[in-house]
């Protein structure tokens, strides 16, 4: 009994007194096989070792804890050999900060590319980065996806930063390889982010409050906005200070031929600038399907408030369309002040459906 109390009585201080930092500590983890995130949950302080990943694994972590960051230490390769679709990279929560520390996020895309992207052809993984959280997520580089490299659903603010996407491979054979496929969002900021693929720079679907800026996007088909579909509400986008460097189209907004229930309202592009767009420069259509344009745009979703401010800069090849705007009547609404659009190269285009577009001429 007496050395029972007298051990209490040792340890008991140190117990007591101590600090905020060494408490921290203890709740820290690494991650060195992708079998090792069963138990971070309860973790704070989470370390992402270098590694590969096992064919047709994912390395997932999900149900992290607010305040929690989550740290690359190394390179994170995933294996090949298995034809599946699920996400090869997740990570879910609430506010959580993630650095990748320059270190690399690689989906051997190789392996799977087709030409035939995610609409065909063999299974693919569909997205190689799926994020469900709030918080930061920076510093990482991103290459060789097999099909969609980002997918981002923050239930609230997100900063996403310093990100390099690079699909500079699948130049010949990858397709669908959109950057970042935005789906209900609600204040997202990506900023300094360098993306080089084979379709949409950003795929804003349904989002409130999102801010794009300060972004290179190469060799795919533009910012866009939509494909939007039934249901999708698009709400307050600033997209500003982008490079758009040889793409299909620079801007564009598409929404989905006979849906209905989905609006998108209170777009500014600001200082942009668009250079070598092969197909487009502007593209705001109601025709949209995933083979392409049907020429017949539909009434189901609106379009409103679509501005151009500062100064944006659009250049295209010279058979190429500097705009295009086809609405059908009564589907764009609002004001359309496009005053700060300057566009050259190509044919002028055409406003279809009566968008009330001012400040710019056709």
């Amino acid at each position: 009994m007496l050395r029972s109390t007298f051990f209490s009585a040792l340890i008991l201080p140190f117990l007591t007194n101590a600090t905020p930092v060494e408490l921290a500590a203890r709740a820290s983890c690494t991650v060195s096989t992708y079998t090792d995130v069963a138990n971070v949950s309860a973790c704070t302080a989470i370390t992402i070792a270098g590694q590969t990943v096992p064919a047709g694994q994912t390395l997932a972590l999900s149900g992290l804890k607010d305040g929690t960051t989550v740290t690359l230490s190394g390179n994170i390769v995933f294996a090949t050999g298995t034809h599946w679709t699920g996400n090869l990279f997740s990570l879910s929560g609430g506010k959580i900060a993630f650095d990748g520390k320059g270190h690399t996020i690689d989906g051997n895309g190789a392996w799977y590319w087709d030409g035939q992207g995610t609409n065909g052809g063999v299974d693919k993984p569909k997205y190689t980065v799926y994020l469900k959280h709030s918080g930061t997520f920076k510093n990482v580089v991103v290459k060789n996806v097999p099909g969609h490299a980002f997918s981002v659903h923050n239930p609230a603010a997100l900063t996403i930063s310093a990100v390099t996407y690079d699909n500079s491979a699948g130049a010949s054979l990858g397709h669908n390889t959109d950057g970042f496929d935005v789906s209900s969002s609600t204040n997202l900021t990506i900023t300094g982010c360098t993306i080089i693929n084979q379709d949409d720079c950003i795929a804003i679907n349904d989002a409130k409050n999102l801010v794009f800026s300060n972004n290179s996007c190469t060799g795919g088909h533009g910012i866009s906005i939509g494909s939007i579909k039934t249901g999708n509400v698009v709400d307050g986008v600033l997209i500003s200070n982008n490079k758009v460097i040889s793409n299909q189209q620079g801007l564009r907004i598409k929404t989905y031929a006979d849906n209905t229930n989905a609006s998108v309202s209170n777009v500014v592009y600001k200082d942009n600038t668009v250079t070598g767009a092969t197909s487009y420069g502007v593209m705001i259509v109601q025709d949209y399907t995933n083979t392409g344009e049907t020429g017949t745009a539909t009434a189901g979703i609106t379009i409103k408030n679509v501005s151009f401010q500062g100064t944006n800069t659009v250049s295209t090849v010279s058979s190429a369309t500097m705009v295009k705007v086809l609405c059908y009547p009564g589907s764009c609404t609002g004001t359309w002040d496009w005053s700060g659009l300057k566009t050259s190269g190509g044919k002028k285009g055409t406003n279809v459906g009566g968008a009330p577009i001012t400040g710019y001429t056709f």
